[in-house]
């Protein structure tokens, strides 16, 4: 999905607000993707305080949207660089075209992760048969060792997978990047990565073992959810530092719960993050946008998509200089 503000800012939005046992509360912010009758998301990734949990650098949660009466998904042709694209859908369904030539459909429980390499560029279009359109989109920054690589594209179907909660209630996880409770995902990633979909009955209670040198987060969409002992709402992303061996999830309502859980070693490498580019100065960014203006090859084409304008213009350069920004990850405790 593109960034569609008209000015978009670098690595804005909230603070974290601590809780307990080390975690911290990140508040979504509301951003219109396009005009005022644009489809809206909830964004918590990435913040003024908080830019990454692990190499994941950008979180877009929407929905359940009623399409057939509001603002279907309608993302023109829109570059990225020095990223990786993971959509999730939790109902609906969007097609994907890309300058790879891939044309596919994003289902409900399948990932689609898209390599941008140094450059690639896609279109993102609800399908005509979606009514609720519910999901999240998700960008992971490239290494430098890395960003320049290949264009790529990769589809995988996880099977839920039954864990073990303790109380009443079942609790399921799909595993789409990296290991949890036995399930391994064989799709490659370029630095130390988890994510998965894990929902819980009501008034279940989870302890899943974890690396303890990766942070993690966990976003909910349907809730409240407890972390660690601090309380989470519908569209929060508790943030967990490096140092603890478990995530403590609890169910703290009477109906399903349904979270996304996000980890990965520390990324420490400084990035720029404007528009829909990750890169390393505010000249690289620059240069990424004139190449994308003048169609240049760096991006290549997309071929298929039906609506207009054919390709998304990129927003003015801010003013001020763009600043690389890290942020180092709290220890637990």
């Amino acid at each position: 999905m593109s960034n569609l503000e008209a000015a978009p800012v670098e690595l804005a939005g909230r603070g974290g607000q601590p809780g307990v046992a080390g975690v911290e509360v990140l508040t979504a912010r509301d951003v219109p993707l396009g005009g005022p009758r644009a489809m809206r998301v909830r964004r918590t990734l990435p913040q003024r305080e908080r830019s990454l949990i692990g190499a994941w650098c950008f979180a877009d949660h929407y929905g359940p949207d009623d399409v057939t009466v509001g603002t279907p998904m309608d993302v023109a042709p829109h570059p990225h660089t020095g990223l990786q694209t993971v959509s999730w859908l939790f109902s609906g369904e969007v097609e994907h075209r890309d300058s790879l030539g891939t044309h596919a459909l994003v289902r409900p429980g399948e990932l689609n992760l898209m390599t941008s390499g140094h450059g690639i560029c896609h279109s993102e279009v609800s399908t005509p048969t979606t009514t609720v359109l519910h999901g999240v989109q998700l960008w992971v920054a490239l290494p430098a060792a890395d960003r320049d690589g290949a264009r790529d594209f990769r589809h995988y179907a996880p099977p839920a997978v039954d864990l073990a909660p303790a109380g009443p209630g079942r609790a399921t996880a799909r595993v789409f990047l990296g290991t949890l409770a036995g399930s391994e995902s064989p799709v490659p990633t370029y630095s130390p990565l988890l994510g998965a979909e894990i929902v819980l009955g009501a008034h279940a209670r989870l302890s899943l073992p974890v690396d303890p040198t990766y942070e993690h987060g966990v976003l909910v969409d349907a809730g409240p959810v407890g972390l660690a002992g601090t309380r989470l709402e519908r569209s929060e992303l508790g943030y967990q530092p490096p140092g603890a061996g478990t995530v403590e999830l609890a169910n703290l309502g009477g109906a399903q719960a349904r979270v996304l859980l996000l980890g990965g070693t520390p990324f420490t490498e400084e990035i720029v993050m404007w528009w829909n580019f990750v890169g390393r100065s505010h000249e690289e960014i620059e240069a990424f946008r004139q190449a994308w203006q003048d169609e240049d090859d760096q991006f290549g084409r997309v071929e298929g998509y039906p609506g207009t304008p054919q390709r998304l213009p990129a927003p003015p350069m801010p003013m001020a200089r763009l600043k690389p920004r890290t942020i180092k990850p709290r220890s637990a405790g």
